[in-house]
């Protein structure tokens, strides 16, 4: 009699067999499936929530959670899983976010006013351990329930329980109660034990989407013009040749592009300068990529294809000496460069190129082919692109470089929904039709683009 094939080796067969690409020619339909896998297969079966990272164990990340609602969807258009089930794994994740409690005290709490913790605990939803109320977090959160909210509009229970659900997630955050009218700016976050965080949200960055989505809310908006007060911080400068509002890591270049379409919309202050934010993430793009191309820190594996510096994991904080220079290594940073800014340790971070594919595809699937070809398993697994890799840092325990073990969440997310919007636009289309982000938008001052159809 044969004995039983265990769970655990069928998991490690399963792996096994997922993790053999070294013969397989890169491509984005293969890398967009593994990336899906990460938020269908990963979330808590009981909770749906996602984790921030795997396969280390760790808490969930509601930004993660965000990008986990269109990540589903893109499942459904690619035929990967059934509207069906994704329409009951999504009400019943709304449906615990909406039930978890709210309040001030310390612990075995989730959010407040709205709002939720930055992390929270993958199998209760409990705030992890001290982290802040994040508006940020919350706000990309946010944009993945509105997603779902337009989405699914088909006449059913099911369906239009997501609808009312999404509605009234959205309408309890309290956007006003975290704003400081004397900085007249969000605040980045609030702690039960001592308050609002002594840091605001000044432009420019990934908090685009959480200035629209809190200045459209219907129950508790911020003013709208606190949008030409968020313009007035930008920094308008050169930097490798491009002219773009500078901001050094590419995330922030990226997060509110998943979700808005900014081609051939202005608002006053792109109006002036003569172009959108399209346009100024893809200059920002072809500017990550020089700067890496000029390489000042010397590192040996940077070239017109292995680029991108943006937040991601690294191997450790220590210093190293090299070629008569230091250069101080990190682990998880928000790597970038610009003209105000600039953290460069050789480590490269996939999401950078893969999270800018609609801006620039023709330096940015060159450089993700080049990575797969170049680095293989060791950066490219079950779920795509592990999170990132820096050959020149060197150790006892990594002769060869240092190669992350970990998937992120907040990082997978980009890839995987910019593939998307590059092929046909799906996550910018839904949103389109989403009335919160048309007012939003319209608030602000954006004219032009799809708005004006």
């Amino acid at each position: 009699m044969k004995k039983p094939i265990g769970l655990f080796m069928i998991i490690l067969l399963i792996f096994s067999c997922t993790n053999r690409i070294s013969k397989q020619e890169f491509s984005l339909e293969d890398l967009q499936k593994r990336t899906f896998r990460y938020f269908w297969v990963s979330a808590d079966p009981v909770t749906n929530l996602v984790p921030d990272r795997w396969p280390t164990p760790s808490f969930s990340s509601i930004a993660a959670q965000g990008f986990g609602y269109p990540a589903w969807i893109i499942g459904i258009e690619n035929g990967w899983v059934t509207r069906e089930d994704v329409a009951l794994k999504v009400k019943n994740s709304l449906k615990f976010l909406y039930n978890l409690p709210q309040g001030a005290q310390t612990s075995k709490i989730s959010g407040y006013k709205g709002f939720y913790y930055h992390f929270l605990d993958m199998k209760t939803g409990s705030r992890f351990k001290k982290v802040e109320l994040s508006s940020i977090d919350t706000g990309l959160l946010m944009a993945g329930i509105l997603t779902c909210m337009s989405y699914f509009d088909r006449d059913n229970s099911v369906e239009a329980e997501i609808r009312q659900l999404a509605d009234s997630l959205y309408r309890r955050v309290e956007w006003d109660w975290m704003f400081d009218s004397t900085q007249y700016a969000l605040s980045m976050g609030w702690h039960p034990e001592n308050g609002f965080i002594p840091s605001w949200w000044s432009g420019y960055n990934e908090a685009m989407i959480l200035m629209i989505l809190a200045i459209a809310s219907p129950t508790h908006p911020i003013p709208a013009n606190a949008w030409q007060r968020w313009c007035s911080t930008y920094i308008w400068a050169k930097f490798q040749g491009y002219e773009h509002v500078n901001f050094g890591p590419l995330f922030g270049h990226q997060y509110s592009h998943l979700f808005i379409d900014f081609k051939g919309l202005q608002d006053s202050f792109m109006l002036s300068k003569g172009i959108d934010y399209f346009e100024n993430s893809r200059r920002a793009t072809l500017a990550n990529r020089a700067y890496c191309i000029s390489n000042p820190l010397g590192f040996s594996h940077y070239n017109d294809s292995i680029w991108g510096l943006t937040a991601c994991d690294g191997p450790k904080d220590t210093v190293i000496q090299s070629d008569e220079r230091q250069i101080r290594i990190h682990s998880y940073s928000a790597r970038g460069a610009a003209a105000n800014y600039l953290v460069d340790d050789g480590t490269i971070a996939p999401t950078a190129a893969g999270g800018s594919i609609p801006f620039a595809p023709e330096i940015c699937i060159p450089a993700l082919r080049a990575m797969y070809t170049l680095y293989g398993d060791k950066i490219y697994g079950m779920y795509g692109f592990k999170d990132a890799f820096n050959p020149f840092y060197k150790d006892q325990n990594n002769e060869f470089g240092w190669y992350d073990i970990d998937y992120l969440g907040i990082d997978q997310g980009p890839i995987l929904i910019m593939i998307q919007n590059y092929y046909n636009q799906l996550i910018w289309n839904i949103l389109r039709k989403n009335s919160y982000i048309r007012e939003g938008l319209i608030k602000a001052g954006f004219k032009g683009g799809w708005l004006e159809s």
